[in-house]
């Protein structure tokens, strides 16, 4: 009785933070209401249009913005462009979650290890908001129209970003924690909502495109010495220094 009536308050007084640990503890406990079920989880157009866009920009734009500025612009001794582009990623990703919860990612840039540690919270985030997209009409689990169209470039940025970094592990660690949890939640009849599905489609994707992009280069005799790890996963600058800039 105790619990039920803290959730009915958290219910009654939260925002859109406090909605979205209802949905997780409604997915699962698996107690779902028919008021409940009748609502229509919309799907996050503006929230995933602008993800796509912040990781492309930010992110597959660095080298380019580091061929356009001057380098007298940025000292050897100070922060470079590409830096200053992966800062905005912990101004702006906060900020971009508060439309759909209130955390708050408190981010501590290092020189040495900023770059690997920015992806564990990245991905935790997305499995924490993923592990909330269950709902218990089958109607809900379609991706609408508009939507269909950037799961081709949400794809194709996790492919860039799983082969930059050397990720892979974090990577399909969480597809299967994500694969895991949908089969669990299956049992209980409780289905992805238009924005999970989205993310798992776009998980699925990359999972493909990875494994199409080792089948090509897997021959590849320079970049199997560059690489000579159980786990096998070459870096798209390294082949493009490797095949096409030599070329030039």
């Amino acid at each position: 009785m105790e619990a039920t009536r803290r959730r009915q308050h958290l219910g009654a007084t939260g925002g859109p933070g406090a909605q979205l640990g209802a949905s997780f503890l409604q997915a699962r406990h698996g107690s779902v209401s028919a008021d409940e079920a009748a609502r229509t989880a919309p799907f996050h157009l503006d929230l995933w249009f602008y993800f796509t866009l912040q990781n492309w920009v930010l992110d597959f734009g660095r080298p380019i913005a580091m061929l356009v500025f001057p380098l007298e612009w940025f000292p050897l001794n100070k922060p470079s462009v590409g830096d200053y582009f992966h800062m905005a990623y912990n101004v702006i990703t906060p900020f971009l979650l508060l439309k759909i919860d209130s955390f708050e990612l408190l981010y501590y840039y290092d020189e040495y290890l900023g770059h690997c540690m920015w992806y564990i919270p990245f991905f935790l985030i997305l499995f924490m908001y993923f592990s909330g997209c269950f709902t218990a009409s089958k109607a809900e689990s379609l991706i609408p129209g508009p939507a269909l169209l950037l799961v081709a470039p949400s794809g194709l940025y996790y492919w860039y970003l799983v082969t930059e970094g050397q990720i892979f592990i974090l990577f399909i660690f969480t597809f299967f924690a994500m694969l895991a949890l949908v089969l669990h939640q299956k049992r209980k009849r409780l289905f992805l909502d238009s924005n999970g599905l989205f993310l798992f489609s776009s998980f699925a994707l990359t999972l493909l495109l990875v494994a199409l992009w080792v089948a090509w280069l897997w021959n590849d005799p320079v970049l199997r010495k560059k690489y000579p790890g159980v786990i096998y996963v070459p870096e798209p600058w390294a082949f493009y220094t490797l095949h096409v800039s030599s070329r030039h």
